[in-house]
């Protein structure tokens, strides 16, 4: 035993200061692309330099694409790449085993979202981050768009005084195509339903934009797919500063995603950022103007993607931690905030109660 783990603190590895830091991919499925694009920009800081998956075609697909060596398991690819950090680009449900067996090899850890499908599973994989003393990071692309950005400083800012109302929708099509393409999807050992796992970025937005979430009432439903999980449900949400809310989530628009909004009402703002992923900024109205509200002209985008383009700027800060030039942004305890939501989401529903934050004290 060592003098730092005698005194109860973890001693954690050292920064990444004299060279690129190595990242390795596992998972080369559908959010594969836009890790390997986001590395590419930050070829000056970064580099891939494995890439895995079990599914041979995606794998050939991936070291095709990127010219990194590839491995057919995580255990492989641990053994056989110097790797620094481990994408984990897998089904929701195997990230918290994942996490940890990278952890114990003495990898950082950058996971997709949701972090976990069990919330016991989120806070095992903290807990092991921490003990191994490697750094934990949970993708949460949607922050770094320039719409939620300007967002986020007009709420730090206070620029809407009180915080009356929050309104969420996120309205996608997935048609069952898209459940049967893989065995996994639309279960809730693996995926989770609408909630946790096309809406994930959303609910993340409860929490980071509007602060702590004092209670949930959830109704969730499978109306037309074939899943076990929920396509459709609704959420009434009251935030411990008083605030209330909902969220309106369904996978059925027809014929095509259709809309990812978020609209803040405020004693003196409102505030509705609107597109098919929050990309366009609506309305922009308050009380005192401020010189950076000119900002919101360029801050709206289009796109066809409802993943977005936050992947690069979310990379920028993972190199940065792990350089020692910054702190994470969205480290495991701050994924732990969203997967607290969605979980007393799905407990709500299937109760049919009133779910109060924190889940345990």
């Amino acid at each position: 035993m060592n003098s730092g783990e005698a005194s109860g603190m973890f001693v954690t590895k050292p920064h990444i200061r004299d060279r690129k830091v190595r990242f390795a991919l596992v998972g080369c499925g559908r959010i594969s692309a836009n890790h390997i694009e986001a590395l590419r920009k930050h070829t000056d800081r970064a580099e891939l330099v494995a890439v895995c998956d079990i599914d041979a075609a995606a794998l050939a697909r991936a070291v095709d694409a990127t010219g990194a060596p590839g491995f057919a398991s995580l255990e492989q690819l641990l053994a056989g790449c110097d790797a620094d950090a481990i994408i984990l680009a897998t089904p929701s449900g195997i990230h918290s085993e994942q996490a940890i067996t990278a952890a114990a090899a003495g990898r950082h850890v950058v996971t997709e979202k949701p972090m976990a499908t069990r919330w016991e599973d989120g806070k095992a994989m903290v807990a092991a981050c921490d003990h191994a003393g490697v750094q934990l990071f949970v993708v949460k692309q949607n922050r770094r768009n320039a719409t939620l950005q300007l967002l986020k400083r007009a709420v730090q800012e206070r620029r809407f005084g009180r915080i009356f109302m929050v309104n969420v929708n996120v309205f996608w099509s997935r048609p069952q195509s898209y459940y049967d393409s893989a065995s996994w999807r639309g279960t809730w050992e693996f995926d989770g339903g609408a909630f946790m796992n096309q809406a994930s970025h959303y609910v993340d937005l409860l929490d980071w934009l509007i602060g702590p979430v004092e209670s949930v009432q959830a109704y969730t439903a499978t109306l037309a797919r074939n899943i076990q999980v929920e396509d459709t449900g609704v959420l009434s949400v009251r935030w411990r500063t008083g605030a209330l809310g909902s969220m309106n989530v369904t996978m059925l628009t027809y014929p095509r995603n259709f809309e990812g909004s978020l609209t803040i009402i405020g004693e003196t703002g409102t505030v509705r950022v609107g597109g098919v992923a929050v990309n366009r900024i609506d309305h922009w109205e308050f009380a005192e103007k401020t010189p950076w509200d000119a900002d919101i002209e360029s801050a709206s985008y289009e796109t066809t993607s409802v993943y977005g383009f936050g992947h690069a700027a979310y990379y920028e800060n993972v190199i940065q931690s792990l350089q020692g030039e910054a702190l994470p942004e969205t480290d495991g305890r701050e994924g732990l905030h969203s997967l607290e939501i969605l979980i007393a989401t799905y407990l709500s529903a299937r109760d049919g109660r009133r779910v109060a934050l924190p889940l345990e004290y």
